[in-house]
């Protein structure tokens, strides 16, 4: 059981406000929060005017599980938890790097000419970073659907299917800005539908509501030994992917947020 807090007994799973364990129970309740804050979540990116930022993005997890999580709004490095991520023998960046690999993502995803052509690149990016304890997935999905929009399209998730879709995204992962989570996406992008109907196709989303999750296969670990060393190799095996690709995350320094 995810215990990075170490406190799943007196606290429940993740420190939810209800206390409660059973992760089925926590699931529900969990998406029930972020389908009732799914639209204000949308109308706070929507106010946005100039690009989208680290604190937008930090922001927008806030505002769909502050209702459920307390530490909801703060990443890993923040709470001084899960410095070292893994799921499914998947390693994710380290927490002291989070903020910069979602940030590269944010570089080019407010690019709306480089969006265009590598959404999936910029979606790998917010995955990597991994910069929560829970509500990644919903978190990226909301701020890459909002930077698509500004680039004028939208990824038709409803005819994406959720097996195909993770499978192309650990592609990206593991091997970043080779094209592979670009060409899923490809036949997905469609013209940019009415805003008002954004929030009901997220919510009809497979996957979403946590159902057969797989939460018992992650682990946030801060100095182990075997799991650093699945970090480096998975990092190198992302570095040579990017050789000789410009990355913005390289001199990009952290803020304040």
């Amino acid at each position: 059981m995810l215990d990075p807090f170490g406190d799943f007994e007196t606290r429940g799973y993740l420190q939810n406000v209800e206390g409660l364990k059973n992760l089925d129970e926590v699931k529900v309740l969990e998406h029930t929060f972020f389908e009732a804050n799914l639209e204000d979540a949308f109308h706070f990116l929507r106010e946005i005017k100039g690009a989208l930022t680290y604190k937008h993005f930090l922001k927008v997890h806030y505002i769909l599980f502050n209702d459920f999580y307390p530490w909801a709004g703060q990443d890993r490095l923040q709470l001084g938890v899960g410095s070292l991520v893994e799921k499914g023998n998947f390693q994710f960046e380290e927490s002291s790097m989070a903020q910069r690999a979602v940030e590269w993502g944010l570089e080019m995803g407010n690019n709306p000419a480089v969006l265009t052509k590598k959404p999936g690149v910029v979606m790998g990016q917010f995955a990597w970073g991994h910069p929560f304890l829970d509500g990644n997935g919903r978190t990226m999905l909301l701020v890459h659907t909002e930077l698509c929009a500004r680039a004028n399209f939208s990824i038709d998730w409803t005819n994406s299917k959720k097996a195909d879709y993770l499978q192309a995204l650990t592609n990206e992962l593991r091997t970043p800005d080779k094209g592979l989570l670009d060409a899923y996406f490809q036949p997905l992008i469609q013209k940019l539908p009415e805003r008002k109907v954004w929030i009901e196709h997220i919510k009809t989303l497979s996957g979403l509501d946590g159902a057969n999750t797989e939460d018992d296969n992650m682990s946030y670990t801060a100095d182990d030994a075997l799991a650093r060393q699945r970090y480096e190799e998975a990092n190198k095996l992302r570095k040579r992917s990017l050789q000789g690709h410009p990355n913005p995350a390289s001199e990009i320094t952290s803020r304040d947020v």
